[in-house]
């Protein structure tokens, strides 16, 4: 029987699920997935900042399960187009039933009419809950640059499309641990542990 206490990843994406369980897999706590839990939430993303929708997620996966819950928010900032996607990353199509493909597309053909280099960043919030806690907040940056054409297999979303200038390797070239060693989410989930750590003290 396991009785580490348990920490909910308030996503529903298996990409993120599965960054999110490799980082903090040696902490002392069950990671367990809303599947899990066999809770179904979909809670909507109208926040104005990542930090408010970061917030909103891992409030409403803590309030519905009792449980600590862990939730994030990120998008793809990209400097020739004013910051977009941003908050809008994960719905940058306005095709029904839009893929990672299709946002892919999308992007590069809003960027088509500027001159590169395409400069940008990933930024994500993740945000803690607790039941009778404060939310705590932590955030991850990751610069680099949009391409005009796809390398790699590994990461979903805009990940074959961003280049890590520095390592000239998108993001979906790296292998999963220096993945997460380097990206937004990684940075953020890094602050995060020792804020975990304080929970399980309690």
């Amino acid at each position: 029987m396991n009785d580490k206490p348990r920490l909910l990843i308030g996503t529903n994406n298996k990409g993120k699920l599965k960054e999110i369980r490799a980082i903090l897999k040696d902490l002392e706590f069950e990671l367990v997935s809303p599947a899990d839990l066999g809770l179904e939430l979909d809670v909507v993303e109208d926040g104005q900042t990542y930090s408010e929708n970061a917030t909103k997620k891992a409030l409403a996966f803590s309030q519905a399960s009792g449980l600590i819950s862990l939730a994030d928010d990120s998008g793809l900032e990209v400097d020739a187009l004013d910051g977009a996607p941003g908050l809008h990353s994960a719905r940058y199509s306005t095709l029904p039933g839009a893929t990672d493909a299709d946002r892919r597309a999308t992007l590069l053909l809003n960027l088509s009419r500027y001159p590169r280099p395409w400069t940008a960043r990933f930024r994500a919030t993740v945000a803690i809950a607790g039941p009778g806690r404060s939310v705590e907040l932590v955030e991850g940056i990751c610069p680099g640059e949009i391409i005009p054409e796809e390398r790699g297999k590994s990461g979903f979303g805009y990940d074959p499309i961003f280049l890590l200038t520095d390592l000239n390797k998108t993001m979906a070239e790296l292998e999963m641990e220096e993945k997460n060693r380097l990206s937004h989410r990684g940075q953020a989930l890094q602050k995060a542990i020792p804020i975990l750590s304080e929970f399980l003290k309690d």
